[in-house]
């Protein structure tokens, strides 16, 4: 028997596109007869979860009533106000169901900056001494969290007395679990590898675009880049170019997969993070205003980040042409 089975109940707060599929994976991973306590301000998709794990899901009003029933809480939050509030809010946040002798596992997943997330950590810290917080982002977009196969970046040392743990839970829907360090580091992982995801794709784009317009067939090009030292994942598996990589949202009509407005938000906090600590990187900026433009652009709003190749003006209908 698991760890987290053995002697724990577990709660999920946040149930959008990572988060819905995550809790969809950790449920195959419980005993029979286990629960796993749910939260969204969407209703509607805390009602499909509990319809479709009838017995094992149970649906509850707030963060509180999550806290109030599980021993270990995992988040899932679109941006820093939002896991505060979830996590501090007096009436109906997790720090309302804690006393003084609490000692819950409490696992932030999100992508905020550094500072909300040590913040949270420390006033959680004056409340429930015993209480430990870990942040743990996650890299490999929605895809990703339907496979089972995101990488969860914890900010923790690999000698965490509580790492056997962390590592066997976010394994039941991940493939990876990188201890890097200490209280907030995993965040700084993954900004820096959003930042460099972000970068990429913006390269990508334009390779595959400038190439395609000399004339190279486009699965051609894709080919050429994973045999040379062009090779990265984003032209493999999420090429932005409609058709190339048929499962990926630029596919699907950049439907799903990491919304623009988000990698904005990410390669953001990338910046913040890097003029915080003293680097240099001179495609922040360019890089950031790609993203914020394609953000506001009518035809990319809302859609899947790769979208950037049809802001910079890229050809979608290469396959109707070449057929």
């Amino acid at each position: 028997m698991s760890l987290f089975n053995q002697y724990f109940s577990l709660g999920f707060i946040g149930l959008g596109a990572m988060g819905k599929p995550m809790v969809t994976n950790l449920v195959l991973a419980v005993e029979p007869g286990a629960q796993v306590y749910v939260h969204d301000i969407a209703t509607s998709v805390v009602e499909d979860l509990v319809g479709a794990h009838s017995g094992t899901i149970v649906g509850c009003a707030s963060a509180k009533e999550v806290a109030e029933k599980a021993d270990i809480v995992l988040t899932m939050l679109p941006e820093g106000a939002h896991v505060k509030s979830v996590y501090l809010d007096p009436q109906s946040g997790i720090a309302a169901a804690l006393s003084g002798s609490s000692s819950k596992l409490l696992i932030d997943s999100s992508t905020i900056d550094t500072a909300s997330s040590l913040h949270v950590k420390a006033e959680l810290g004056k409340i429930a001494p015993e209480v430990l917080f870990y942040d743990a982002p996650v890299s490999g977009g929605v895809l990703g969290a339907e496979k089972g196969t995101v990488a969860f970046f914890v900010g923790c040392s690999s000698s965490d007395p509580k790492f056997p743990l962390l590592k066997e839970l976010l394994r039941a829907m991940g493939s990876k679990v990188i201890p890097c360090g200490g209280p907030s580091l995993g965040l700084a992982a993954k900004l820096s590898n959003n930042y460099l995801s972000g970068i990429i794709t913006i390269a990508c784009s334009e390779a595959m675009d400038m190439g395609m317009r000399a004339g190279i067939d486009a699965e051609v090009l894709a080919s050429v880049f994973a045999a040379g030292t062009a090779q990265n994942t984003i032209c493999d598996v999420f090429n932005p170019v409609p058709g190339v990589c048929p499962n990926a949202p630029p596919s699907k009509g950049y439907q799903g997969g990491f919304r623009v407005q988000l990698m904005r938000k990410d390669i953001g906090l990338a910046v913040d993070m890097a003029r915080r600590v003293g680097s240099r990187n001179v495609l922040g900026a360019t890089g950031l205003g790609v993203y914020a433009a394609a953000s506001e652009a009518s035809d990319c709003k809302n859609l899947d980040s790769r979208v950037v190749y049809r802001y910079l003006g890229g050809k979608e209908d290469w396959r109707v042409k070449k057929e």
